[in-house]
């Protein structure tokens, strides 16, 4: 069975990522492609605080490696995507850094997720492994030290969303980004948001769409 990602759970309020040009409804969640975020507010803590997963095997814990995780509902009813002011049209990928990569991988595949793709790089000069796993149409990015473990439990990092036109978001934002840059996937640019400028605890980065294959 596939395991995919329901929804994501952001100590944020709602007015704060309204603000940021996201549409949320009156019940303070945001839907995002086929994921809903849902905003908690800043007395959960700060963050992402915990997901949702469709598709995970019976008796799984209340957390996966650390992190709060509920089991979803095989099907959720069908929605008409959000229109997003922003320019945002899905979630590209979700970061979990984890303290001890051989255990988070382990704890991954014993729910049903294989790794798709490994790439090891650099994070302020120290060495990273990064580990990408298919959750539905997002994208989950498992980074941590290829080499060193530590205790304690992974965290959900940030979100980088797809947007239909980076220059236009980029401008939607202003001051509150970094220069649009290119990105590490050919073809593709990127801004990170400068959320906390915005009441936002969540990392946010911004994506251009992936171009189409061809024929």
């Amino acid at each position: 069975m596939t395991v995919t990602l329901d929804e994501l759970w952001a100590a944020d309020p709602a007015d704060a990522w309204r603000r940021a040009g996201f549409r949320v409804d009156a019940d303070g969640v945001c839907r995002v492609g086929t994921v809903a975020v849902r905003l908690l507010g800043r007395d959960r803590g700060r963050g992402m605080v915990g997901w949702s997963l469709r598709g995970l095997p019976a008796g799984v814990p209340g957390d996966l490696d650390g992190i709060p995780t509920s089991r979803a509902g095989m099907h959720r009813a069908e929605t008409s995507r959000a229109e997003h002011p922003n320019g945002v049209t899905g979630i590209d990928h979700v970061v979990l850094m984890s303290p001890h990569l051989q255990r988070t991988q382990a704890a991954l595949a014993a729910v049903g997720l294989d790794p798709r793709r490994t790439r090891d790089a650099a994070l302020g000069g120290a060495p990273v492994r990064q580990v990408f796993y298919r959750v539905g149409e997002v994208i989950l990015e498992v980074v941590g030290a290829p080499d060193t473990s530590g205790d304690g439990p992974s965290t959900l990092w940030g979100i980088t969303y797809t947007v239909a036109d980076i220059d236009a978001t980029a401008a939607f934002f202003g001051e509150h980004t970094a220069p649009v840059k290119d990105a590490v996937q050919p073809g593709r640019r990127i801004t990170t948001v400068r959320n906390r400028e915005l009441g936002m605890s969540v990392r946010t980065a911004m994506i251009s769409t992936p171009y189409p294959l061809g024929p």
